[in-house]
């Protein structure tokens, strides 16, 4: 059984819509070999990276940059996991205000740095909110967990 990692930060109703979409997504019917477990930057650590065979981030844009909660996150992760899971796959969606590029470099700097295998491009979903956003995600969700299931990552 393969575990995927969802850490997602979720300060509004929108953020949390984004998040229980990408465990939709995570959790499809079809999927057979994938235990998803979610949990906001601030509860997950460097034991849940390690456990996770695949990684999934949800952030929101603050200021350019990424929510301080996922920095956080990897403030605490970054040197307990660097060795161990060099090439982990993951994935990212964004939140963005403005246009995201900034909060995108800095998640793929840190990403770059731990060595981890990015699955598909992150995802901004930029702008107001929009009703696709969601959906988005829980495609983002299943594809990441598909991947895992059927040995492609």
């Amino acid at each position: 059984m393969k575990q995927l990692l969802i850490v997602s930060h979720t300060p509004s109703s929108n953020t949390q819509a984004l998040s229980d979409a990408a465990y939709r997504g995570a959790t499809h019917t079809d999927l057979e070999n994938v235990r998803c477990v979610v949990k906001t930057p601030f509860e997950a650590g460097p034991d849940d990276v390690l456990a996770c065979d695949g990684i999934l981030l949800g952030t929101t844009e603050n200021l350019g940059y990424m929510s301080g909660a996922l920095k956080d996150f990897f403030d605490r992760s970054y040197y307990g996991v660097i060795e161990e899971k060099q090439g982990l796959p993951c994935a990212l969606y964004i939140r963005a205000g403005l246009d995201g590029t900034g909060t995108r470099r800095a998640v793929e700097s840190i990403v770059s740095g731990l060595r981890w295998r990015w699955v598909q491009p992150p995802l901004i979903l930029q702008g107001r909110w929009q009703e696709d956003f969601a959906a988005q995600v829980e495609e983002l969700g299943l594809y990441l967990a598909f991947s895992l299931d059927n040995g492609i990552v």
